[in-house]
């Protein structure tokens, strides 16, 4: 099998499902992965529908993965559930479900994946961190600690997996126009935007970018990294 084999997380909308499209349009083998189900139709594309939390269903996949595919190349750790209200406002229920998808998935699916990318003693695995993190922003107290999470496992995993020749390393992408900020007010937009020292939206293919470097056989010297986009 020539062509490399990625899974993404969280591919049926979004950045996720962007990047689905543009790694196809590489040549890729994609593999996605969401509660709901894809519209991507292309035969290099396979879709499971499942919750990353779920150990079972999570196992079940990968196993599905090795057997189909024999092997996996590269994990983008893209699916992230957020929530944008003040602490004394944030139920339990959402903190259960926040933590649940973006510490418990996480961990589940790197370490899932590393089992498979050991055989074949290569690998690359992609976290999504946030800009929520440095800026201390307000009303993002769980999403944020969560993602502090995945900051630390993406440190800890990146040396946990070096002696497999896997690397892990970590994007926190720029404010994208996606259905995860589409109920924030424009005016508080505006306010993140300008905490930017490039004070735009993001893109999709300016994600991508990061992450193509990260991937690249030749940066196996890149590890444990945190790339926050947007000029913090």
């Amino acid at each position: 099998m020539k062509k490399k084999v990625m899974l993404i997380t969280g591919t049926r909308k979004g950045i996720g499902k962007a990047l689905c499209e543009y790694y196809l349009n590489k040549n890729f083998l994609v593999i996605g992965c969401s509660r709901g189900s894809s519209d991507i139709t292309n035969p290099d594309y396979n879709h499971y529908c499942l919750d990353i939390s779920d150990e079972n269903n999570v196992k079940t996949m990968f196993t599905d993965i090795l057997r189909n595919y024999g092997r996996l190349d590269f994990l983008i750790n893209n699916a992230g559930v957020a929530s944008m209200n003040h602490s004394l406002l944030t139920p339990i229920k959402t903190v259960k479900k926040i933590l649940d998808t973006n510490v418990v998935g996480n961990f589940l699916m790197s370490r899932e994946a590393a089992k498979i990318m050991k055989k074949n003693k290569f690998g690359r695995i992609v976290n999504f961190v946030t800009f929520a993190i440095p800026f201390k922003l307000e009303g993002e107290a769980i999403y944020a600690a969560s993602k502090a999470a995945v900051v630390t496992l993406t440190e800890i995993l990146s040396r946990e997996y070096a002696s497999f020749n896997i690397t892990v390393n970590a994007v926190g992408p720029p404010a994208v126009q996606t259905d995860l900020i589409k109920g924030v007010a424009s005016e508080k937009m505006e306010k993140l935007l300008d905490r930017q020292s490039i004070r735009r939206f993001g893109t999709p293919k300016e994600v991508s970018s990061v992450i193509d470097f990260f991937i690249e056989e030749e940066n196996d010297m890149i590890n444990g990294q945190i790339i926050y986009m947007g000029g913090l």
